[in-house]
């Protein structure tokens, strides 16, 4: 019996730390392809090094073109993956 109540406690365990890390984590990984699926010129982007830009070109499946500042000469290319907030261009044209 006590062998058994040992491997019941090893199974709760393990069962436990599946929700508490692995899973929450698959989760935000899942919302993070669905954001980079989304990118579409003319959004606001927010990168991971903190810079606010808008999309100007979809070069391919993972780099996009961001413009930054106010002068519209700053186009860097960049990967999709360090955009980290969207805000769609649409969505302001639909509040209006």
């Amino acid at each position: 019996m006590n062998t058994t109540g040992m491997i019941v406690w090893v199974i709760i365990i393990i069962a436990f730390m599946y929700f508490v890390t692995i899973r929450p984590q698959k989760k935000k990984d899942e919302q993070m392809k669905q954001l980079m699926s989304s990118l579409e010129v003319g959004d606001s982007v927010l990168t991971t090094s903190g810079f606010y830009g808008v999309i100007v070109d979809n070069v391919d499946d993972s780099t996009i073109i961001v413009e930054f500042g106010n002068d519209k000469h700053c186009r860097i290319p960049m990967e999709k993956s360090a955009v980290t907030a969207v805000e769609k261009a649409n969505a302001e044209a639909e509040e209006e």
